[in-house]
């Protein structure tokens, strides 16, 4: 790998982390398409670190806030009608079910699932899924409204994002809209949830990612992809919210569908 295709991956993971098209099948198409050598699930995990210090950085004073109430709340040993502390737990419940499917699915994804023509397949259902879904169901409730119920159904929904096409921000986002939630705080949930259990994925694969660094992958390339994940991170972000204040999700699955057509004419061309 070189330090550009390792900014070239980095700037990909952090332009399609917060959009609902599926990083991880991102990282894989690229070096599919370009013929370059796929870098694996590991690296993949490093560009997360990008990504995850795009997140923190840009909710900094949300994180505050939240960690603040959630200690309190444990100090207090209950959460009232204090919203930043019912939003701390309501995390901390959607984050559980991805926990566990990591934990039981992660070699079978790993070994199973990063095949281009396998990806197209989540990829056009939830785009279909996300296009319905947006389509039909009204945009009553903000991010202060969520409920336990909510998160645990979004904690699924993020749960199924494991298999690389389905996309985290997608699956999340689109429940979030099954549930009545507005565009804006159905993202803004999704991005905050998106934080635990990256950096959880990121501890898991740390040993190997040292493993990695010496052998192939440079430090360069490693702190390439990670810059370049950081600041399109943050750009897409930023980008993604004010979109969604007048926009709908509609042209993010019509993207999903092309593209999952794209990838089965791209395997057929090749045979």
């Amino acid at each position: 790998m070189t330090v550009l295709q390792a900014f070239i991956l980095g700037m990909v993971q952090g332009l399609t982390e917060f959009l609902p098209i599926s990083s991880s099948a991102h990282l894989v198409l690229f070096p599919w398409f370009l013929k370059w050598q796929d870098p694996g699930l590991a690296f993949d995990v490093f560009l997360h670190l990008g990504t995850l210090l795009a997140v923190f950085g840009y909710f900094f004073r949300d994180w505050l806030q939240l960690a603040k109430a959630g200690f309190m709340s444990v100090v207090d040993r209950r959460i009232g009608f204090d919203r930043e502390r019912l939003l701390f737990w309501l995390l901390v419940l959607g984050t559980i079910p991805a926990g566990v499917a990591g934990l039981l699915f992660h070699h079978q994804v790993e070994e199973h699932f990063r095949d281009p023509l396998l990806i197209a397949i989540p990829l056009a259902l939830v785009g279909f899924l996300m296009y319905w879904v947006d389509g039909n169901y009204p945009s009553l409730r903000h991010v202060d409204e969520l409920s336990f119920k909510d998160a645990f159904w979004i904690g699924i929904a993020q749960a199924c994002s494991i298999v690389p096409g389905v996309s985290r921000s997608g699956s999340t986002m689109t429940m979030g809209r099954l549930r009545s939630v507005n565009r804006e705080s159905a993202a803004r949930f999704s991005f905050l949830l998106s934080f635990p259990i990256t950096a959880s994925a990121c501890l898991f694969e740390g040993k190997k990612l040292m493993e990695q660094a010496g052998q192939g992958i440079s430090m360069q390339c490693l702190v390439a992809g990670f810059l370049a994940s950081a600041v399109f991170g943050i750009l897409s972000i930023h980008v993604l919210l004010r979109l969604l204040r007048t926009a709908d999700f509609k042209i993010f699955a019509w993207y999903r569908v092309f593209l999952a057509a794209g990838i089965v004419f791209w395997s057929l061309m090749k045979r």
